[in-house]
C-alpha cells in the first residue's frame, strides 16, 4: 500500500474490508489476527496461505543508511508461521513484536474490562516487554519451569528432590516476573489516571489494582511450598504469575459492572494510550503504532476529539477506520496530517482530502 503517513484513515461502508486492512498490519506485527479467530479466517478460499509484507522505518533493526527494514509473515491453513525480518528467518513472534509494536483498540478490546484475567495479563506484559529487555527471558524460563513442574505433578508418584528442583527455579523466575510487573505497574497506574482525568473528569473514582497471583504476604517459594498438597492432589500449580490480574475499579466496584459502554471505551482508550506514552518515554524500541477500528462507535464527538488530541500529542503512527471520512476529519486536530483511503469490496484507493 503506497502513501502511508502519520495518520491513515480508511473509510467505507460496513463489510467493505476496512477492518481487514488493520488485520493485515496486525498479522505483520504479531503473526495473528486481533480478533482471536482461527488463522483460516484470514486466508482467501481455495488458497493455501496468506502473506503480508511491509517495511518498518524504525526499531532496533533500523538500518544506519535510513532505509526501512523489510518484514514478512506467511500463515498457512495448518497454522504454520514463517516470519522474516530483513530477509532472514526469525524463530519467535517476540522478535517481530519488537520491530513493530502495536496497540489495538477494537470491539474486542472491551475484553480488557469484561473478559478473563488472561487478557489483562497480556496487556500488562506487553508494556513490560517493551520497556524491560530482561523480561522476556524470564518469562520463557517461567513457562518452561511451570510446564515441567505440572508434568511432574500429573505423574502422581514423584520424588521430592526432583519436584524441588523445578519448584526452586519456578520460584526464582516467578519472583523476577512479578518484580518487573510491579515496577511497570507503579508507573502505569498514575499515567492512566492522568489520561483519564483529561478524557473523562467525571470518572474520578477510577483505580487500577495489581494482583500478583499469590498471597502478597508470602514469597513465591513459600507460597508454592504451602500449596504443595493442593498442587499434588489436583495435578497443577495453583499460585503464581500465571494467575495475576489487573483489576479496573470504579468507586471500588468492577468497571465492567458499573460503567456504560461509552465510558468503558474511554477506559480502554486510556489504558492503551497510557502504555503508548510510557513506551515512548521509557522503551528502547521507540514508539508504538495504533490500530483503531471504528473510533466513533460508542463515543460522541467531544470524546472522540479528546482521544484524537492525545494521539496527536504522542506523535505516533495511527491507522483508523470509520464509515464516513468526516467522522475523523472533524475530530483530528490537524487535518494536514490525515491521509484518506476509500475501501470498497476489499479494494483500497487513496482519496484526496479536498
Amino acid at each position: 500500500m503506497q502513501g502511508l503517513q502519520k495518520v491513515n484513515v480508511f473509510f467505507g461502508s460496513n463489510g467493505s474490508g476496512k477492518t481487514s486492512v488493520l488485520e493485515a498490519i496486525h498479522l505483520l506485527g504479531m503473526a495473528r489476527s486481533f480478533r482471536g479467530t482461527s488463522v483460516k479466517s484470514l486466508i482467501t478460499h481455495d488458497t493455501p496461505a496468506c502473506t503480508v509484507f511491509g517495511v518498518s522505518s524504525r526499531g532496533r533493526g533500523e538500518r544506519a543508511s535510513g532505509a526501512g527494514l523489510p518484514m514478512g509473515v506467511q500463515r498457512s491453513r495448518s497454522g504454520e508461521a514463517q516470519i522474516k525480518i530483513g530477509g532472514k528467518p526469525v524463530r519467535t513472534v517476540a522478535e517481530l513484536a519488537a520491530q513493530l509494536p502495536l496497540q489495538v483498540i477494537t470491539a474486542e478490546s472491551f475484553g480488557l474490562l469484561t473478559g478473563p484475567p488472561g487478557g489483562r495479563r497480556q496487556y500488562l506484559d506487553w508494556g513490560v516487554f517493551h520497556v524491560e529487555q530482561q523480561f522476556f527471558g524470564q518469562w520463557q524460563r517461567f513457562q518452561r519451569c511451570i510446564k515441567q513442574r505440572n508434568n511432574l505433578l500429573r505423574r502422581g508418584k514423584i520424588a521430592d528432590h526432583e519436584l524441588a528442583v523445578w519448584t526452586r527455579d519456578l520460584a526464582q523466575s516467578g519472583e523476577a516476573i512479578n518484580a518487573y510487573r510491579k515496577d511497570y505497574f507503579a508507573i502505569l497506574s498514575p499515567r492512566f489516571k492522568e489520561i483519564m482525568a483529561r478524557l473523562a473528569p467525571s470518572l474520578d473514582a477510577l483505580e487500577l489494582r495489581y494482583q500478583q497471583g499469590w498471597d502478597r504476604q508470602l514469597g513465591y517459594l513459600e507460597a508454592l511450598q504451602q500449596g504443595y498438597s493442593t498442587d499434588t492432589e489436583q495435578g497443577y500449580t495453583h499460585s503464581g504469575p500465571q494467575r495475576a490480574d489487573v483489576r479496573v475499579l470504579s468507586g471500588g466496584h468492577l468497571a465492567a459492572e458499573t460503567l456504560s459502554r461509552g465510558q468503558q471505551k474511554l477506559v480502554v482508550c486510556g489504558l492503551k494510550l497510557a502504555q503508548g506514552q510510557l513506551m515512548a518515554q521509557l522503551g528502547a524500541r521507540g514508539k508504538c503504532t495504533y490500530l483503531i477500528d471504528d473510533l466513533p462507535s460508542e463515543l460522541d464527538r467531544e470524546h472522540s476529539l479528546l482521544v484524537c488530541e492525545l494521539l496527536d500529542s504522542m506523535d505516533t503512527q495511527v491507522f483508523i477506520t470509520c464509515i464516513a471520512q468526516e467522522e475523523i476529519r472533524s475530530v483530528w486536530p490537524k487535518m494536514s496530517e490525515l491521509t484518506m483511503f476509500h475501501v470498497e469490496h476489499g479494494n483500497v484507493t487513496r482519496h484526496p482530502l479536498d
